[in-house]
């Protein structure tokens, strides 16, 4: 039985002309009834593909038509079922975020990268920060601060100075944005059943935001981040150039 493959692509012109040409030489499978689904474009583009198809059984296989393309694989138009066949798949669970509003709505929302508490207003963000119930920084003076999975050390978590957690590790980065008291403070390593909890002090005049892979809630008082086990994302990866080999690379840059 041939592989019944589902093409999606960003909104990019290099995106879409590259999927009509796909289509045109594979065929072009529902999503529901795909045994796998090929997503064109950038790292973004496979972060909104992933939460959007992660109630189906189907594997994602990225081929770069963006920028970075971390999380793609380089693109070529030859071969693809074969190249599929011989992908190395990995699993990854994503943060669950529930954010409380000062006006007491509540949101919840995925991030397969990471979640980020950050400033809204001029004046920096004063957070307190408990994990698994008990109490570990009364008061934390920043621009903000992020919970990273394994998957996302390399993206904003990196740029923070945030450590590149191996990708098979059952391990969260709790990394400071621009810590000014404590100064300097780099964050912790927890273990990937942490929840943690940042309670936003003195909210009207320091207002705060959080965002779960570009899912914003403003003007946050609360905000809870825990992994999601019961969520499975498959991504599929050329072999010996899947994620553990690539955050391998980034830290020999």
């Amino acid at each position: 039985m041939s592989l019944r493959i589902a093409f999606t692509a960003s909104d990019w012109d290099v995106a879409q002309e590259a999927r009509d040409r796909l289509k045109a030489r594979y065929g072009d499978a529902p999503e529901e009834t795909a045994d796998v689904i090929v997503a064109l474009g950038g790292d973004g583009f496979m972060l909104g593909t992933l939460h959007r198809t992660s109630h189906l059984s189907a594997p994602v296989y990225g081929m770069n038509r963006g920028t970075v393309g971390f999380l793609m694989n380089a693109y070529s138009e030859d071969d693809l079922p074969a190249r599929i066949a011989a992908a190395e798949e990995t699993v990854i669970n994503p943060l669950a975020m529930r954010a409380e509003a000062a006006d007491g709505t509540v949101q919840e929302a995925l991030a397969i990268n990471e979640v980020s508490i950050l400033r809204a207003g001029p004046q920096a963000a004063k957070l307190r920060i408990t994990v698994d119930g008990k109490l570990r920084m009364e008061e934390l003076v920043c621009d903000g601060a992020l919970v990273a999975t394994p998957a996302g050390s390399t993206a904003y978590n990196y740029s923070a100075h945030g450590p590149i957690l191996p990708i098979g590790c059952d391990v969260l980065a709790l990394t400071a944005i621009a810590p000014f008291r404590p100064r300097r403070w780099r964050g912790a390593l927890l273990p990937k059943t942490a929840t943690v909890r940042f309670d936003v002090l003195d909210h009207e005049k320091r207002p705060v935001m959080a965002d779960a892979d570009s899912r914003a809630a403003h003007d946050v008082v609360r905000v809870d981040v825990r992994s999601e086990p019961a969520i499975a994302h498959r991504l599929l990866f050329d072999p010996g150039h899947g994620l553990e080999e690539r955050l391998i690379q980034e830290q020999f840059v």
